[in-house]
């Protein structure tokens, strides 16, 4: 979309009463804006590739766990399907590296823990490579437009919305990993299971306190908040643009829907 289209589109959807929820993730080169319909890949070369988020079954939506779980899948299906936004030999290495993760589960615990911090340390600066941070803050300053009808003011450097977000998957890894030391410490179940488990609960737990604001909600959603320090650089107008873009492009297919 040329700049022109890109901010007609925002004014419209700074009127509309209701949008949907976006989601979305940072990468070296670009940001990745998703609603539950579509997704859209803005690159900082002005590039915008989009497509439609796989779905779920009807069925399964309200099934505690599962849908968590599908939820979850859902928020990486645009890294991992072959017409996604990264290229095969990194999507290879997430495949992998999410294969790895639980296969770790069937080493023995010391091997399993060293195994476990290496992983964690490559992906680290896989994710975190690059312009990573600072679109990672543009990311959540545009989903915050979005919800706080900020777009156009958000666009042109007015409004500065928050770069720290509370549905960030930040606060996710945040509270998957006491859970899942919960989990292992008190029930006597296969590792892998335990996995699954702790990541079901743990999205549960989170769409309960994800937006809330009171003070319990508030409290397990600290740690990952603090994180975002770390995760997050303040954007600069540019990078603010291409988060922008992004969600440009997903609210214009969701809008023509309907």
């Amino acid at each position: 979309m040329e700049d022109r289209a890109t901010l007609d589109l925002l004014a419209r959807a700074d009127a509309e009463g209701r949008l949907p929820r976006l989601g979305g993730m940072a990468r070296p080169d670009g940001v990745v804006i998703v609603s539950e319909h579509y997704w859209a890949f803005a690159g900082v070369d002005g590039s915008v590739r989009e497509g439609e988020m796989p779905p779920s079954p009807r069925a399964l939506r309200r099934v505690p766990l599962l849908r968590g779980l599908m939820r979850l899948g859902g928020a990486v299906s645009p890294l991992v399907r072959r017409q996604g936004v990264v290229k095969p030999r990194e999507r290879w290495f997430l495949v992998g590296a999410i294969a790895a993760s639980f296969a770790f589960f069937l080493l023995p615990s010391r091997l399993e823990l060293a195994a476990g911090l290496l992983l964690s340390v490559a992906m680290l600066f896989w994710i975190m490579r690059g312009r990573t941070l600072f679109l990672h803050g543009a990311e959540h300053r545009a989903i915050r437009a979005v919800e706080d009808r900020q777009l156009v003011p958000a666009w042109s450097g007015a409004a500065l919305p928050s770069r720290f977000a509370s549905r960030c998957g930040t606060n996710f890894a945040a509270l998957v990993l006491p859970v899942a030391v919960l989990f292992e410490r008190v029930a006597p179940i296969p590792a892998a299971v335990v996995a699954l488990l702790s990541l079901g609960l743990t999205m549960e737990l989170w769409i309960a306190i994800e937006g809330r604001t009171h003070r319990i909600a508030r409290a397990f959603l600290l740690p990952g908040l603090l994180l975002q320090r770390l995760t997050t650089r303040e954007p600069r107008l540019d990078e603010t643009h291409v988060a922008l873009r992004a969600a440009a492009s997903v609210l214009r297919r969701e809008l023509s829907a309907g």
